[in-house]
């Protein structure tokens, strides 16, 4: 793929790298509809079991390009609109397969670069990430499910103090807050996150997909109408190989092979 993004998919991993670096890898028009097609090409491959997200060079991503929006005050809102729109698609089927998505971040992860970090399932991050919520410091108020995302990672307390402050975030603090899994030194972050992706695509695909939806959907839910969701889900599930073969490796003590089906 082109238009400042590629798409890898191999071995049951997907790979999406964002390739802006001359401008760390800010999302433009042209890269949001390519993450699009790389999320809709991944939707429709049934044999991918993890995705990860990275950025080229020397970034994540930081933020949205700002260039889109250098039109006439006019055209500014159908501007947002038209990148903003394909990077919401994207991060909905991201949110909605089965496969687990790991962003796995180093550098600058600013404004749109820290709303895709915070959708994605997983993720894992180099000591030198600096993560700013940075949309109040151009007078804007986020986008990419950040105000989804971000008052259930860390509280709405620290929601509105990262919102409205802006102030960056270095990549210890950002563990201690819940941002991220895990802090790796950066030489070590690609290894580290090939060893998660390898843990993912061996796992029960079908059953990630179905833990994804029911934490995803529990704060919309009461108690007991989350455990009516549970069981229908759990019900479903036995159907499936992968539980067929997770029982019978417990009964016989020994690891599972999980083909994720």
């Amino acid at each position: 793929m082109s238009d400042g993004l590629s798409l890898e998919i191999r071995n049951g991993i997907a790979r999406i790298q964002f390739q802006r670096p001359q401008v760390l890898n800010a999302m433009d028009v042209p890269m949001a509809d390519a993450l699009l097609d790389a999320c809709r090409a991944i939707e429709a491959d049934r044999g991918v079991r993890a995705v990860v997200l990275t950025g080229a060079g020397r970034a994540f991503m930081a933020g949205g390009d700002l260039a889109t929006f250098a039109v006439d005050s006019a055209d500014a809102a159908n501007a947002a609109r038209r990148l903003i729109d394909p990077l919401h698609a994207a991060l909905s089927i991201l949110a909605a397969i089965d496969a687990p998505v790991v962003a796995s971040v180093h550098g600058a992860v600013a404004g749109a670069g820290m709303s895709v970090a915070l959708a994605a399932d997983l993720a894992i991050a180099a000591d030198d990430a600096r993560f700013t919520f940075a949309y109040s410091k151009i007078g804007a108020s986020g986008d990419g499910s950040i105000t989804w995302t971000l008052p259930r990672v860390v509280g709405l307390r620290r929601a509105l103090q990262i919102a409205l402050l802006s102030d960056p975030i270095d990549a210890p603090t950002a563990l201690e807050l819940g941002l991220v899994n895990r802090v790796v030194p950066a030489a070590e972050l690609a290894a580290e996150t090939e060893n998660l992706l390898a843990r993912l695509a061996q796992g029960p695909t079908l059953a990630y997909g179905r833990i994804k939806r029911l934490l995803r959907a529990s704060f919309e839910r009461d108690f007991v109408m989350q455990m009516a969701e549970e069981r229908e889900a759990f019900a479903a599930g036995t159907s499936t190989a992968d539980f067929v073969e997770g029982v019978s490796a417990f009964r016989e003590k020994r690891a599972p092979r999980f083909e994720g089906r």
